[in-house]
């Protein structure tokens, strides 16, 4: 076995146990950030409740602030613990999809180059829908994979099923 082999062999072990732990963490962090925020600001959903997608758009502002609240509070938590992560995150996207559409999407776009334009980070006008569509594509791998080894997902899977 070459050096590259067995260099190669090991990262792959390492990877089994540990490859999403960075995406764990970073969604994890993100997520209870903007929670935290809510958390101690008050309710800006108001303004923004005919952008929400149905059946968000028919709920009251408030209890649309409280659902996203606790779940950019709760979510991360799980997320963080490796527990129930794929419920989590499918959570996490429905709050990520929700904050796109009422927030981050552009108001008024003709064609795929303006839309475009509001693939940034900052809102110059043309939406800023980036960041949140790099959540969802991080959130992605761990909904059709779960949490991996290093979770208590796995640590209950293994003691439930021998």
């Amino acid at each position: 076995m070459t050096t590259l082999t067995r260099t190669l062999t090991t990262v792959d072990r390492f990877g089994n146990w540990s490859a999403d732990l960075p995406l764990r963490l970073f969604l994890a962090w993100e997520f209870f950030e903007s929670g935290w925020e809510k958390f101690n600001g008050s309710n800006w959903f108001s303004g923004l409740q005919a952008n929400f997608p149905f059946p968000f758009n028919v709920l009251p502002a408030e209890l649309n602030w409280q659902l996203s609240m606790w779940a950019e509070l709760v979510l991360p938590l799980l997320l963080l613990l490796g527990l129930g992560t794929r419920l989590a995150s499918a959570g996490l996207m429905v709050v990520t999809v929700v904050a796109i559409a009422a927030v981050h999407w552009p108001a008024h776009w003709s064609s795929l180059a303006e839309l475009a334009q509001g693939y940034a980070i900052t809102d110059q006008g043309f939406g800023n829908f980036k960041l949140p569509l790099i959540y969802l594509v991080a959130l992605l791998p761990l909904l059709l994979k779960g949490s991996g080894r290093l979770s208590l997902d796995h640590w209950i899977s293994k003691r439930l099923h021998g």
